[in-house]
């Protein structure tokens, strides 16, 4: 997206970057920029290839989602399938990996649904959201350090785990809205 006229006085300009860490899914950066008052500033960030998430729909009342144990939240939390872009991977080709390895399922009808910053204050991941429909079953091939389990259930009381606080993972919030603002 191109900045409008008004944003001039608050673009920050690239100088340069060090990486600080390299790790297996993301990389840690200490950029340097030139702030709009001329001065230089850094900023911390984590490097993301970014990632899809997918809401499959069973059916127009019914949603398939997982169950897994996250680390940094210590928690079995509730989520839409999802997962992170292998390099130089396409789209479409990781959303289809990660459906039919997290659910089994494989999508005769994928639609975009919406892509965003789940935390632009300290990360420059994009997250591709897609519906999925026309599920078609098959047998789930999860990585070798996964461990999940896949869930059916109806899409009202995945809106109503939202609206009580019981789903909290972002993608997940914003797919489950999204479908619910955007259904007929």
């Amino acid at each position: 997206m191109k900045p409008a006229a008004a944003d001039a006085g608050l673009i920050e300009k690239f100088v340069s970057k060090k990486t600080i860490w390299r790790g297996r899914a993301v990389d840690f950066r200490v950029d340097t920029v030139k702030l709009p008052n001329g001065k230089l500033a850094t900023r911390e960030f984590m490097d993301h290839p970014g990632a899809v998430g997918i809401v499959p729909f069973l059916d127009k009342n019914h949603v398939v989602m997982v169950r897994q144990y996250r680390y940094p939240v210590g928690e079995v939390t509730l989520a839409l399938p999802a997962g992170k872009l292998d390099k130089g991977e396409s789209i479409m080709k990781c959303l289809k990996r990660e459906l039919q390895e997290e659910t089994g399922y494989t999508a005769r009808k994928i639609t975009p649904l919406i892509q965003y910053w789940p935390t632009s204050a300290f990360a420059n991941e994009v997250l591709h959201l897609y519906v999925a429909e026309n599920l078609v079953p098959g047998k789930m091939n999860t990585d070798e350090d996964e461990f999940l389990q896949c869930v059916v259930m109806p899409f009202k009381k995945a809106l109503a785990m939202v609206k009580r606080g019981e789903i909290r993972d972002s993608k997940t919030v914003v797919g489950l809205l999204f479908c619910a603002v955007n259904r007929k």
